[in-house]
């Protein structure tokens, strides 16, 4: 890979600039491989909660955890989630609590070995020594500036 300036050059380099590059970049090529399967990134996201928690919760539970993705905001995870329902992936029982059909297990493991083929992708050529340092930089950056990521 050739880089876009030299590293003397790069130092002076804008950080809001490339790592907005990199969050289009990123976004974009999950987004067009999720939908290559039918599916979009928030309700992989909805699939992945309710498919990691053995009956993730109730839907306030599961939209609270995803909001804070990429803005998606309250109101577009009801609809995501309404939409693994209507999918057929989802069920709603009457307790709240939302658990995977046997379909949705189903997509569930075609959609997670989409997201493992893109981290792969992602990861091609980074040490995980680079990837922690990337990670802990950016947080750094995020706490400098007095914002807050997803997690705070």
């Amino acid at each position: 890979m050739e880089y876009s300036h030299s590293d003397a050059e790069l130092i002076h380099q804008p950080i809001g600039y490339w790592s907005w590059a990199a969050h289009k970049a990123v976004v974009t090529r999950a987004r067009a491989a999720l939908a290559e399967i039918g599916t979009t990134q928030p309700q992989w996201w909805v699939l992945a909660q309710v498919a990691r928690a053995d009956g993730a919760g109730t839907r306030d539970e599961v939209s609270r955890i995803l909001r804070g993705y990429l803005d998606t905001g309250p109101e577009a995870m009801t609809e995501e989630i309404d939409s693994t329902i209507a999918h057929g992936w989802v069920t709603e029982a009457p307790d709240g609590l939302l658990s995977l059909t046997e379909e949705g297990r189903a997509f569930y493991g075609k959609a997670a070995a989409v997201q493992a083929e893109l981290q792969a992708e992602r990861h091609a050529g980074i040490s995980d020594e680079e990837y922690l340092i990337t990670l802990k930089t950016l947080q750094r950056f995020i706490h400098n500036t007095g914002g807050s990521a997803w997690h705070h």
